[in-house]
Order: C-alpha cells, then structure tokens, then sequence
C-alpha cells in the first residue's frame, strides 16, 4: 500500500519474538508477543517498528519490553514518534519523544474507550496535542457498543479536523493540512507557566458549601456556580482552581460546578493528577455531579480558569454539549489560564485543565475521601 501509493503507511499490530530458556523472562511458549506498530515509507521499506509499553489491563495476551522504547523516524515534512492508546496517560515514551526527541508529529493508533467528562478520546487527544505543542494523529477504531470512537488530527493550536459517532458503525477518512514543523510555525502558542495567574491572585470568594463527589474513582472536592456573573475558588492539597465565569443563558434545571482533584489516580492504571474543571453535573441533584454528562442547554458568555499546578504538563479541555470539540473558540495565555476567546456557540459540558504530574506516579495511596469540616 505504502508503495503503491507513495506514501507513509502506519498500522497497528501483532508481533512474536522467539526467546529460549536463557532469558529469565521467555514465556513458556518461547516467544514474546507484543502489541505493535510499523511504519513503512514510500519505497515500501520498514521504517520504524515500536512496541507497546503501557499495556491496559485487559491486554493479557501481550508482553511489553524490558525498557520502553522511543521510536522516531523522519520524513521530508518532519520528525514523527509514534506510541500506542494507554501509552498517552505516561512518561515514558510519549512525554519523552516531544520533550527530548522533539518531535513535530505523534502517529497514535488507539483502541479507545471514552470515558467522561475528561477522557473521552477526541477531547483528551486534541487537549493532548495542545498541552505538548505538537500534531497528533489519532485512529481509533470504531466499536460503538465499547464506547469505542473519536479520530482526530489535532494541532496545538486546536482540532483541524475530527470524527466522533456513537449512532452507526459507519467510519469516515480524515483530510487536514498541518504545519510540518509546528514549533517554528508563527502561530504556535507561547510556553506557558501554568501556575502563574493562579499564585498570583487572592483566593476569590471563600467557599462555606463545598462538598465532595466522585469522578471516575477519584474524589474531587466541589463548589456550586450559583450566580450569573461570578469569581470562584475550590482547593484540595496544593492545588486551588480559580474561575471567572458570566452565564449567558442558564437553565433553571441545570447544574454546574467547579471542582479540584490533587491525588493518584489507582483504577485501570496508576498515575498522579491534578485537575481544575467547570462541568454540569447530571441532574440538579448534587450527588449526581462528577456521573457521566453528553448533552447541555446552559450557554456561558466568557469563562477563565487557573490552578496552581506543581506540574508543567497540563492539557486544557473544552467540551461542548453532544461530546462536540470547540477549535478556535479558546485559549491557554502563558500564565496558565485556559479562557475563552469568543463566546461559545454551543452549551458547555465541561471545561478543565488536566494535570499529569508524573514525578509522583509510585506514590503509596490511602484509598479514602478527603474529610470536611
């Protein structure tokens, strides 16, 4: 196909290595299996071959390599790393193909299970993109009945394009144009100190309501966004979330809130976050804030939020009603404040920064909910 068409050719799949018995870790079959991606260029050469390291706990069928490997290759129109799905959640390799390979483009094929309000896969991936400053082109299957869907080509200055369908099992090619070399491109967003604006401004109004609520397992800590026109702050450890907001429409029947969560995540995987978020709760009843949300009536004129985050890697969501992306309609100013550059035309689901502190990932975790006053 690569040939044929004089074209890169990316594809995910399986790969067995034989070993013997004087390698400790040779599985009793005698050979390793590996979730894998190749790439072959325009001649039809083997390019680049990369083999899975964060396997998801469902991948029982598959071993991953003693060390995990950093695969780049390059082209005419710039340097490309590749990694797989789970892959994205951690260091190694994906933080450290754009910080230290720096490469212009991630090529990610992905089985993605999408998981609200933060990880659904066109949300997370195009936050990806723009938190890392580089391209990343996600594949991912299309296997609605696991909530499997959502490709995209992201660039970090928003989604050039995306497709996101839970009603068929129809798939769709994706066209963008990108630039090669996104660091150089004049419109690459500045370096941004992400806790910059949040250390610098007093807490806002003092919160006597705050509760606690669940996320995907984590206990995030939440205030309620009452009024039309506000300032609000909500803490949890270290991390203080700051939010401006004005309401343009509000439905008397929905509910939103600002929550903060500074803690390791421990379920389907083991890793540290801090997160700042503005999202609709399910129904008006508060209990049901955090629980899985697609659609919304609530309409915001402007919104801003910061944190003070301990770590420098941090991906800005916007999601809109329908699990819709918002290109062009927001921002991240390099002191770390993630607002919205016009008015947003469609009702918001959530608006978060999701913070990746990887330094604390083999922290030891007491699996209890913060206590309140």
């Amino acid at each position: 196909m690569a040939r044929n068409n004089s074209i890169y050719v990316v594809a995910n799949i399986g790969d067995k290595k034989p070993c013997n018995s004087s390698d400790a870790g040779c599985p009793s079959d005698g050979r390793y299996q590996y979730n894998t991606d190749v790439v072959f260029d325009p001649e039809g050469k083997l390019v680049a071959r990369y083999h899975k390291y964060n396997l998801f706990m469902s991948e029982t069928q598959f071993n991953y390599p003693k060390e995990p490997e950093a695969v780049t290759f390059e082209t005419p129109f710039g340097k490309f790393g590749i990694f797989t799905c789970f892959d994205i959640l951690f260091r190694e390799p994906a933080v450290v193909l754009v910080s230290e390979l720096q490469v212009d483009t991630v090529l990610f094929p992905t089985a993605w299970m999408n998981v609200l309000p933060f990880l659904t896969a066109v949300e997370f991936h195009s936050a990806w993109a723009m938190g890392m400053g580089v391209n990343f082109l996600a594949a991912n299957t299309h296997y609605t009945s696991m909530s499997m869907t959502g490709s995209g080509i992201y660039a970090p200055d928003g989604a050039r394009t995306y497709y996101y369908n839970m009603k068929t099992e129809d798939g769709r090619l994706l066209i963008a144009e990108l630039d090669s070399h996104p660091r150089l491109s004049p419109a690459s967003p500045p370096a941004v100190n992400w806790s910059s604006y949040a250390l610098s401004v007093e807490r806002f109004s003092p919160n006597d309501h705050d509760f606690r609520g669940c996320i995907f397992y984590d206990w995030f800590t939440f205030t309620e966004v009452t009024k039309p026109e506000w300032n609000l702050t909500v803490c949890q450890k270290d991390l203080c979330c700051h939010l401006s907001y004005k309401v343009a429409e509000k439905q008397e029947d929905e509910v939103y809130v600002l929550g903060a969560f500074d803690g390791l995540h421990v379920v389907e995987g083991q890793y540290y976050l801090q997160i700042c978020t503005l999202l609709k709760c399910k129904t008006t009843d508060l209990n049901t804030c955090g629980q899985p949300v697609e659609t919304a009536q609530t309409k915001f004129e402007t919104f801003s939020l910061s944190g003070t985050f301990g770590t420098n890697y941090v991906f800005p969501e916007v999601l809109y009603s329908g699990v819709q992306l918002a290109p062009g309609e927001f921002e991240v100013l390099n002191d770390g404040r993630l607002i919205s550059k016009t008015r947003p035309t469609k009702p918001v689901v959530t608006v978060t920064l999701f913070g990746r502190w990887y330094e604390k990932d083999h922290l030891k975790q007491v699996l209890q909910p913060p206590t309140f006053p």
